[in-house]
């Protein structure tokens, strides 16, 4: 890590006055405090962290220095050495920051083989010694979340799980013979195919063998079963709307939700039912053609069955979560599906587009040949793509290990009084991908690379050129730095807004602020702007000499007051 960066990080920690995601703070003026729980979580994030030693929280993140910097390297390192299993190789960076000492310590990411990374001494198990980051804090974790990383080590195969008490009878015949006759007319090349019946639902994992008695598999009766609820009861896909957009807002009777509906039967029966339903529950608009209307539904049906599908495919169905159902949460703003488990084996929020790693195999494979999910890893591309053609910002993918979540928002990027807001910035050199980043700034609090890189289907070198390219002329706002750069908007997202005829200058910026804040100092510069140490100085010394502010207080602690 650069100097520069490691003071854009603090500066970026004290503009929002709270720890941040990847960013631990410790206070380390009495010595080298204990950062064990630290190591583990930030070892087992995606992206892997940083530990900043030398701020004080207490004191609204002032930086108050370490005490020993060379022993806390020496501490921390050792601690990540032996302490840690598996061991961590971290990296150090010192820097002085209004005279004090500030320690950073990354932490990187270990391979997904070896996670999860946890303090020896307290053991993997029962006695916190793994810790996962969840927000801005550090928690230990779950059995289960310990189970999925475990299980992403190798493939899983609860899917392949014989269900107790079912048997041949309790499938869909008709459905099953109709699945044979597919196969041995797509797949000629497979003897067993045209072997005697049980025999070949064997092979297909259909049905497993217990005790002399053919059991059918998780997968074959959820897949062919005439009511798999019967013996796993809570296999099912739930479906509530809310009056508003949170879970408690009630609405003018009081009520809380406007509409509660449970679907079950095997998977092809279970997911049409769904689909139809919370189509038929969505706000519609018109649109005349010619003399026929067309009903336009508040989210793209596209969209709405592959995030069904991806959810009744990829769930987990381990035991620690098979009490869980699919959940189907519409809001006023939103549509939310969650199913239990999070993403499986190298497949994160950020890679979800490229990379392919797949839970049940098995189920898969019976959902692909009866055309249930179509090939595999395009789902999410074609509820990107679903989004995208009606003109509505990408969906939004959030993982929690213990559940994974889709939400498409019902509002659309180009409206009207977007597009008239947009027309202000007529003047600016901007290409069409960034008018749709603005658009979509307008609606979200931020946007990160991968944001851009969804919303424009572009690589991450063309969205950091695009984005930066905004910055420079002032309509969006550098934040942190690096791999925690997130961009906010820089000018008013209100209607009818005055148009901008310059972009204001790193002066007037500095200026507003003192005005606002009262003062200002060198670290609050750096995280203003988004620039480092030296241009920081730069600035503030020059307007000094043009008498526009001056300093107060001695080096260390000095802050700027307008004249």
């Amino acid at each position: 890590m650069e100097s520069e960066e490691l003071r854009q990080l603090v500066a970026e920690v004290q503009r929002q006055q709270m720890e941040l995601e990847s960013i631990e703070v410790k206070c380390a003026r009495g010595g080298t405090p204990k950062a064990f729980d630290s190591l583990s979580s930030l070892s087992n994030r995606p992206g892997g962290g940083v530990i900043l030693f030398g701020l004080d929280e207490g004191e609204s993140y002032g930086v108050t220095g370490v005490g020993d910097p060379q022993r806390v390297q020496e501490d921390v390192s050792s601690w990540a050495r032996s302490e840690m299993e598996p061991p961590l190789n971290v990296l150090f960076t010192v820097v002085e920051i209004d005279g004090e000492t500030v320690v950073a310590v990354e932490v990187p990411e270990i391979p997904r083989e070896q996670k999860p990374c946890y303090y020896r001494n307290r053991g993997l198990k029962g006695n916190g010694g793994a810790y996962i980051r969840s927000g801005n804090t550090d928690r230990p974790m779950s059995d289960y979340e310990i189970f999925t990383y475990i299980s992403s080590r190798g493939q899983p195969t609860d899917d392949e799980e014989r269900i107790a008490d079912a048997t041949l009878d309790d499938l869909d015949a008709v459905k099953l013979n109709a699945h044979l006759e597919h196969l041995r007319s797509t797949r000629p090349k497979l003897s067993f195919l045209t072997g005697p019946r049980e025999e070949t639902l064997t092979r297909l994992r259909v049905v497993r063998e217990v005790d002399g008695v053919l059991r059918p598999t998780l997968a074959g009766l959820l897949t062919f079963g005439e009511y798999p609820q019967e013996f796993l009861p809570q296999l099912f896909i739930a479906f509530v709307q809310y009056y508003g957009t949170t879970e408690h807002e009630k609405g003018p009777g009081g009520q809380r939700f406007l509409d509660n509906r449970k679907f079950e039967g095997p998977i092809p029966e279970m997911l049409n039912a769904a689909e139809r339903y919370v189509v038929g529950a969505m706000r519609k608009s018109s649109l005349i053609e010619s003399t026929r209307r067309k009903d336009i539904p508040e989210y793209p049906q596209e969209a709405l069955r592959e995030a069904l599908a991806n959810a009744v495919a990829h769930r987990d169905y381990s035991q620690y979560v098979r009490g869980s159902y699919i959940q189907v949460r519409m809001f006023a703003d939103r549509l939310e599906v969650q199913s239990p488990g999070g993403l499986f084996g190298k497949v994160t929020e950020e890679n979800i587009e490229e990379e392919e790693s797949t839970r049940n195999a098995r189920l898969m494979q019976m959902l692909e040949d009866t055309h249930i999910v179509e090939n595999r890893g395009s789902g999410i591309d074609a509820m990107i793509a679903a989004m995208r053609q009606a003109n509505m910002e990408p969906p939004r993918f959030r993982d929690s290990r213990a559940s994974f979540v889709v939400t498409l928002r019902n509002h659309t990027l180009m409206s009207p009084a977007t597009i008239q807001w947009l027309n202000q910035f007529a003047y600016q050199p901007l290409n069409d991908r960034q008018r749709v980043a603005l658009a979509y700034l307008r609606a979200n609090e931020r946007i990160v690379n991968n944001d851009y890189c969804r919303l424009n289907q572009v690589d991450v070198v063309t969205a950091g050129q695009e984005l930066r390219g905004l910055v420079q002329i002032g309509l969006i706002q550098q934040n942190s730095a690096s791999r925690w750069t997130y961009y906010t908007l820089g000018v008013s997202s209100e209607e009818g807004a005055a148009t901008v005829s310059q972009p204001e200058s790193d002066e007037d910026r500095i200026l507003n602020y003192v005005r606002e804040k009262g003062s200002i100092n060198n670290t609050e510069c750096q995280g203003l702007l988004g620039v480092g140490d030296t241009r920081a100085y730069y600035l503030l010394r020059k307007l000094c000499d043009q008498g526009k502010l001056r300093p107060k207080g001695p080096r260390k602690g000095r802050r700027y007051v307008a004249t």
